[in-house]
């Protein structure tokens, strides 16, 4: 089984970059499952019911989030009502929407989980100890199917290592999302799960994590009223490509992409 797990997309270059990518793969039946995060898909921040359906149609099978969700209080209703789009599972309960899926793929189950790390990480939306609670749900998850992909969605670095030990043998794979600088850490481990600290992002690479340098330099320089803005050019798709033993549910490969766009 082959997975594409795509690095957080951010705003419209990088949204126009995937409508013509994805559906590319999907013709050439290149992979049996494509995950993204979606957090940043509207203008950078956010995501709203309308972007999460055109990456839904342009072939993404399962999007995930992050913090920056709140961002569009108003849309996650709307949201969260679209199969296979999830949030935090370690959000507090009464948020919208829910922290895992399940989808089947060539007559395989597969659980996709979202998790939030709580390190330099913002306090809303309130987020409950993430080690805690994969550790109260991960039996119930593998009872279900042992295919089971962990999106990370982190700041610290150590703490999505950590979470690599804690779940590892686990689960088929844990991706770290959320700097947006793709990292080179990847790897399977001997229990076979693979790894790898920050997928990277999906967007505008002549930029500051996809906006543009000159109102977050000001801003560092103590301007606070500085609104960031969205980068157009260099645009570029970060994603790893995982392949699992459809018979385990353990991985055995593990390979940074990047992809210019190259219109």
């Amino acid at each position: 089984m082959k997975i594409l797990f795509i690095g957080d997309v951010v705003g419209k270059p990088g949204m126009r970059m995937l409508s013509r990518i994805i559906p590319e793969y999907g013709k050439n039946n290149d992979y049996d499952l494509i995950c993204i995060n979606g957090e940043n898909s509207a203008g950078g921040f956010g995501i709203t019911k309308k972007g999460a359906l055109k990456l839904k149609k342009y072939g993404c099978d399962v999007i995930t989030t992050g913090n920056h969700i709140i961002d569009r209080e108003e849309e996650l209703a709307g949201v969260f009502m679209i199969e296979n789009v999830i949030r935090p599972i370690n959000y507090e309960p009464s948020f919208p929407g829910k922290g895992w899926t399940t989808i089947e793929k060539e007559n395989i189950k597969i659980v996709i989980v979202n998790l939030q790390g709580t390190v330099f990480m913002p306090e809303k939306p309130k987020t409950l100890p993430p080690f805690k609670v994969i550790q109260e749900r991960i039996e119930e998850l593998r009872e279900i199917t042992p295919f089971i992909i962990v999106d990370i969605h982190a700041e610290a670095t150590a703490e999505k290592i950590a979470m690599r030990y804690f779940l590892d043998g686990k689960v088929s794979a844990i991706i770290g999302t959320h700097t947006h600088v793709q990292t080179s850490d990847e790897t399977v481990t001997k229990k076979g799960t693979a790894y790898i600290t920050d997928v990277g992002m999906t967007g505008s690479f002549d930029s500051i994590l996809g906006m543009q340098a000159e109102p977050i330099i000001r801003k560092f320089l103590g301007k606070e009223d500085e609104r960031f803005k969205l980068a157009k050019m260099d645009v570029r798709m970060n994603a790893v490509e995982i392949e699992i033993d459809e018979k385990n549910g353990k991985a055995y490969s593990i390979r940074r992409l990047q992809v210019a766009d190259d219109t």
